[in-house]
């Protein structure tokens, strides 16, 4: 197996080849699926490695004193030979992973093999495929929470540990001196416990992070805008408390501490920093100086790190593994946010160079992540309904001559200017009833746009038996609720994208299909139904070949008050959004997408089964003068090219190229409706099929999901409606 180790005399790095370690009593072997380096702990390690002996010794002067006690025991020459070797060997990096138990020792009965894990100690939780971790160096991850996030639990424990030292108090102000990753941390933990935050960093960068976690302001230190916030916080009279959680050889952070405090105010040590107290202004504010001992109570033990032997609860309430079963606990109920923090994640056979860029400064980091590529595979989600085999009803036509009767749940904008003006004028459509959460919309909608009756009560809709089909066009979060209960109702349904927000969400509409036998679904991705996209794709013709598409959507920035900002109710931009894109690629490509891989930034790469491959880029930063959706899609020696509805070229043996369409752009709305009105009256099958719109819907998720873990995601096609159960 593969590891990082280091030479301290040399300073090489190397990523090396040694045994596999056997599973003891006791412990676990954990096979790492991320492993967090630590930019301060760790790098400064590296760095001074890099160092000449002398370098190493005024960096470590404690060690000097051991050298010297051991001369004087053993002699000169003897301890010589003791350093150089000591010096000269391997030594490994890495404290703080998640991984995936792959064996359990005699004793263990708290996880099983196939559990993830996280994962603390320089000695066990190292940047290695494979660790034995004694049981109290582990915790089970919590269900639900990211492997990346999970790496964070050994240094989630060391700040968590630090605050404990503490002791913050609901509505205490505290100063935070060092804004690195276990900075940051502590900013999140203290305001998460009611304290007004304050921070000092000489990065800007991580200021404004510090800031975005909940820290009130954040500044260099010697900007003065911090002594003048814990003035105003204070009322003059100093903090009280003080994290040092800096690093490096200047007293700076002890002196600003002690002009900062209260009177017998706390002042915590977390980092390695020069201590070098001024006397006089600790005497004279009598001065609490604390130290924080790494995780926590059972650091440095071994009878409770390796032998197991766990402290009474009731003498010790927070060791070791009670801090990162804490630590674990509240990011998976996103009361620590670490997401933010991860700046970099690197396959772990780039670890040699990863470190040296961080060492060298060509990467600034506040959290890189290692990531074991065949581990993560077997984390690797699987975004899949298994449910949606179901034999469609039968479904009668409607009598000749009798009008398609609509119920709407919802009128708001988009129902208002794209869907009712394209059913209000028709002959073959009668509009019964639309209920509203308002009572004015509904009144509203009835007046403009000729509905029979009006109400704030959606059972008046679902309940009519007169009505054939319903339009649910309501915010997000409540399309795949109110869709499942339209099913069961026997209606045929058009629900405004999205179908759902989650996984969970969307079985729930699979399994109302199930249940009724009712598979009669459209989702509104209208784009597929554009007249100048129609003509585009007869145009490019038939393909042979797998295909390149590339799709820029210029999304733009929202307005601050847009309900679309409301991510935690109606779920992201992209979630609600996303589906329109994927939808429209699929058609073009006349395929279901197998994978999804989408980083932070929003550029999504949908993997088909022929080898096709489209990337869609969501940008909200463009100008708002560039076209909103530009469309290339290149196979078989051709290239179509899409431009925002208004015009489109093929370039093959002969160029085709469309005239601008004199009445704006047509983004398929109208033909959406027609061909929705269409199955309904005649009882044919749905415009979409019921796979294909599943199958979209669990792309636009896995974006999400790959986001989250840096990885790609499959997608396993479900079976198609109406094949076998």
């Amino acid at each position: 197996m593969k590891q990082v180790v280091q030479n301290y005399k040399s300073g090489e790095l190397a990523l090396l080849d040694v045994p596999e370690p056997a599973c003891k009593a006791g412990g676990v072997l954990v096979r790492t699926v991320y492993s967090l380096i630590s930019t301060g702990t760790e790098m400064m390690k590296v760095s001074e490695a890099s160092l000449s002996l002398v370098g190493k010794a005024k960096a470590r002067p404690d060690q000097v004193a051991k050298v010297m006690q051991s001369v004087a025991t053993n002699g000169l020459s003897a301890t010589y030979r003791k350093v150089t070797s000591k010096l000269d060997s391997y030594t490994p990096l890495g404290y703080s992973l998640c991984g995936i138990v792959e064996q359990v020792g005699d004793g263990i009965t708290d996880v099983s093999v196939g559990d993830l894990v996280a994962c603390a100690g320089n000695e066990h939780a190292l940047h290695s495929e494979l660790n034995w971790v004694p049981k109290n160096l582990y915790s089970r991850v919590p269900a639900g929470v990211d492997p990346r996030h999970a790496a964070f639990g050994t240094v989630g424990s060391i700040a968590m540990q630090g605050v404990r030292r503490g002791e913050p108090q609901i509505g205490e102000v505290a100063l935070v001196i060092g804004l690195g990753l276990i900075g940051q941390l502590v900013v999140q933990l203290l305001t998460s416990s009611g304290v007004r935050v304050v921070g000092v960093d000489p990065d800007p960068e991580r200021c404004k992070l510090a800031e975005s976690l909940g820290a009130l302001t954040c500044a260099h230190p010697a900007s003065g805008i911090v002594d003048t916030a814990v003035d105003e916080l204070t009322h003059g009279a100093g903090v009280d408390q003080t994290y040092l959680a800096a690093g490096g050889n200047t007293n700076d952070p002890v002196e600003l501490a002690a002009k900062l405090s209260r009177d017998r105010g706390r002042v915590i040590d977390i980092g390695k920093c020069k201590l070098d107290l001024p006397w006089n202004a600790y005497y004279e504010k009598e001065l609490d100086v604390r130290f924080s001992r790494s995780y926590g109570p059972g650091r440095y033990d071994p009878s409770y790190e390796l032998e197991g032997r766990d402290y009474p609860i009731g003498q010790v309430r927070w060791t070791e593994r009670r801090n990162l079963e804490c630590v674990l606990d509240l990011i998976a109920r996103d009361r620590l946010d670490v997401e933010p923090l991860i700046t970099h994640v690197s396959d772990f056979s780039e670890a040699v160079s990863t470190y040296k860029s961080l060492n060298e400064g060509e990467l600034k980091a506040v959290a890189v992540l290692f990531r074991y590529p065949d581990a993560v595979a077997k984390t690797e989600p699987v975004v899949t309904s298994a449910r949606i085999g179901v034999v469609s009803r039968s479904t009668p036509a409607l009598p000749a001559g009798q009008p398609v009767r609509l119920g709407f749940i919802g009128a708001g904008n988009y129902a208002s200017s794209m869907l009712l003006p394209h059913l209000a004028e028709r002959e073959d459509v009668q509009l019964k009833h639309v209920a509203t959460t308002s009572a004015l919309s509904g009144a509203n909608a009835r007046r403009k746009f000729g509905f029979a009756s009006a109400s704030t009560d959606v059972d008046n809709v679902l309940g009519d038996d007169s009505i054939d089909a319903v339009f649910v066009v309501t915010r997000h979060s409540s399309h795949a609720e109110l869709t499942r209960r339209a099913l069961l109702a026997g209606k045929t349904v058009f629900v405004e994208k999205p179908l759902a927000l989650s996984a969970s969400e969307l079985q729930i509409v699979l399994d109302a299909v199930e249940e009724s036998g009712n598979d009669r679904l459209q989702v509104g991705f209208n784009r597929r139904f554009a007249p100048l996209l129609h003509e585009a794709r007869d145009q490019f013709g038939p393909r042979v070949g797998p295909a390149t598409v590339r799709y820029l959507v210029n999304a733009g920035r929202l307005d601050h008050g847009s309900w679309y900002n409301q991510a935690d109710s109606e779920g992201s931009r992209f979630a609600g959004e996303g589906g329109h894109f994927i939808d429209t690629v699929s058609w073009l490509l006349d395929a279901d997408p197998v994978s999804v891989y989408a980083t932070g930034d929003l550029q999504v790469t949908l993997g088909y089964a022929d080898g096709s491959t489209a990337v869609i880029t969501y940008a909200e930063t463009g100008s708002s003068g560039f076209p909103k959706e530009t469309l290339d899609v290149v196979a078989d020696g051709k290239v179509l090219k899409f431009d925002d509805f208004v015009r489109a070229s093929v370039y093959s043996r002969k160029k085709w190229a469309s005239s601008r369409i004199p009445k704006g752009r047509d983004k398929g709305q109208a033909a959406e409706v027609d061909a929705f009105l269409s199955a309904v009256r005649t009882g044919g099958p749905m415009p979409i099929s019921l796979a294909s719109l599943a199958a979209t819907t669990l792309a636009t998720l896995a974006a999400q999901t790959s986001v989250a873990n840096a990885a790609p995601v499959r997608i396993e096609l479900p079976r198609k409606a109406g094949a076998p159960a």
